[in-house]
Parts: structure tokens; C-alpha cells; sequence
């Protein structure tokens, strides 16, 4: 049997950052929740390095990445993780707000699994995350051979 393992948020607003954590919990998943605020953070929590370098062993089951966050955003977190081998087949999920069609074109263009815009409704935003979390962190496996 697998171990479970973590859901890692990259998310810079803790208003949103906090409903999502607050989502998954309700959708009473036993993954633990990494949350990050940046890119650079989730990268470093990812390659093991800075406060994370002595993280316990083994990736994500899904990455929930935001789009416009600081130091580093989104739709470059996911380049690096689509040009690097062990990375390239984890599943990564934008969470944003952004309609943007360039930056639909170039999430799809790298490779990212799903795109949610994020609700107004906090709701649907709710149902959203709740359906999102239960796929990518029960439902979901990697393919024979991944990390």
C-alpha cells in the first residue's frame, strides 16, 4: 500500500490560502497540507532545499499552484517542473483568479493537469476544491515507474 502523501499549496493570499486548507479539511482527507507562499518556497519545499531540505522522502500527490504570487509565479514554478524528468508527471492544478486567455494558453501549453478559476461564490468554491482534493489525492495515482 502506498503512504499518503501531502498536498502541497502554493497560494500568496492567506484569505484564499486559508478557505482552501479549509476545503480540503472538509472534504475530510487525511493528506497533509503543505502550504507555501511563493514560488521560490514551493520549489524549495519540492527540490528539498532551504527550510525543507530535511522534509521527509516522497512528492506530492498534487500540487495546487496560484498563478500570480511573488518572487516566483505560477506558470514559471510549472516550466521548471515540466523541463525536470523526476517532476515532469506530477500533477499540478492552477487555483486562480485570472481569466487571462494567454495565461489559460500557457498553463495548457506547459502542461498543468486542470485549471479552476477561482469562484467569487465561496460556495462553489468550496464544492470546487472539495471534488478537486478527493481526485488528485485519493482518486489519482502515478503511472508504473514515477516517483
Amino acid at each position: 500500500m502506498n503512504p499518503i502523501r501531502t498536498i502541497l499549496l502554493a497560494e500568496d493570499n492567506p484569505h484564499d490560502a486559508e478557505m482552501t486548507i479549509d476545503a480540503l479539511r472538509e472534504a475530510h482527507l487525511v493528506n497533509q497540507i503543505v502550504h507555501v507562499e511563493d514560488g521560490v518556497e514551493a520549489l524549495d519545499y519540492l527540490y528539498r532545499r532551504g527550510r525543507f531540505a530535511d522534509r521527509a522522502d516522497g512528492d506530492p500527490s498534487v500540487l495546487l499552484l496560484d498563478i500570480k504570487m511573488p518572487r516566483m509565479d505560477g506558470l514559471e514554478v510549472l516550466t521548471t517542473l515540466r523541463a525536470d524528468e523526476h517532476f515532469r508527471r506530477m500533477p499540478v492544478v492552477i487555483l486562480s483568479s485570472s481569466r487571462e486567455e494567454h495565461d489559460l494558453a500557457r498553463s495548457w501549453d506547459q502542461g498543468v493537469n486542470a485549471y479552476v478559476v477561482k469562484p467569487v461564490d465561496v460556495d462553489q468554491f468550496f464544492e470546487a476544491i472539495k471534488t478537486l482534493g478527493r481526485f488528485w489525492a485519493v482518486f489519482n495515482e502515478s503511472a508504473p515507474g514515477d516517483p
